[in-house]
């Protein structure tokens, strides 16, 4: 008599990828309606006079953005000396450590400083978004907005990715300063080259192409970080284990999509 389950161990195998690939394939779905439903919002909630809440924009951004100052600043630093050590130790063994203002001022500016402050605040800020919204969703209470005529993605998401858009960026900015006047400082003991002459190297190796790279990557992270921690709040289940699970899984995938985003951006803007 037949149970219903298959004893087959391959066709147990192909059942379970394949119901994991197609909640994959939903998350990916529900990521997408999210941002096409949040820019409809932006447009066209000042329209229908239920526009985003300028207050509640500036409630994440501080969150999001001036409370992680300190945090940004030392990772910054450290950073840029690491790459300072690193580079000069490097450069030695050719006998060109002088060359050293090249390797962190490009390194710095177009992948260390986006891509360590995207994930600082997708551990910082966007795991908190996760724990909110799942948080909500077990007290029911986005039943509650629904309830009032409110909807949750004008409320909820629509700030917290707005307060992301701008503050990513700005973190990323101050990132590649604090870790260039690190490096610099560091290399002028090491190497008696003045701070003056280090920064006079990097505004003439830079230019506006190596500032936009990383500011482009900045602003996909931001919505990555905020997309991704949205919907792991939004599909909790179990209570508050599953707020604790989701929290650790938007984490996990918002550090996975922005080091294979890296990877994608940088190999096709440099073809």
């Amino acid at each position: 008599m037949s149970t219903g389950k298959t004893s087959n161990p391959v066709a147990r195998f192909a059942e379970k990828a394949g119901k994991h690939i197609v909640s994959n394939v939903e998350e990916i779905g529900y990521c997408g309606v999210l941002l096409v439903e949040s820019l409809y919002w932006l447009i066209a909630g000042p329209r229908m006079r239920q526009p985003v809440r300028v207050s509640s924009v500036f409630i994440q951004m501080m969150e999001i953005g001036i409370q992680a100052v300190p945090i940004v600043a030392v990772m910054g630093v450290t950073i840029g000396v690491m790459l300072a050590i690193q580079g000069i130790h490097t450069l030695k063994l050719f006998g060109a450590e002088s060359q050293v203002t090249i390797g962190i001022a490009l390194s710095v500016t177009r992948e260390f400083a986006p891509l360590i402050t995207g994930i600082l605040v997708a551990g910082r800020s966007g795991s908190a978004l996760a724990a909110r919204l799942g948080t909500m969703k077990i007290n029911q209470e986005i039943d509650a907005l629904h309830v009032m005529g409110v909807n949750p993605v004008r409320f909820l998401v629509v700030p917290a990715l707005l307060a992301m858009l701008v503050m990513v960026p700005s973190l990323t900015l101050f990132s590649g300063f604090a870790s260039m006047l690190a490096a610099g400082l560091y290399v002028g003991l090491d190497l008696k080259i003045s701070l003056a002459a280090f920064i006079q190297q990097a505004i003439d190796i830079l230019s506006v192409d190596d500032l936009m790279h990383g500011l482009g990557k900045s602003f996909i992270f931001s919505i990555l970080i905020a997309v991704i921690g949205v919907v792991n709040g939004a599909m909790v289940t179990g209570g508050a284990e599953g707020v604790g699970k989701a929290t650790t899984r938007a984490v996990v995938q918002s550090i996975l999509a922005l080091v294979v985003t890296d990877m994608i951006f940088a190999f096709v803007v440099t073809r």
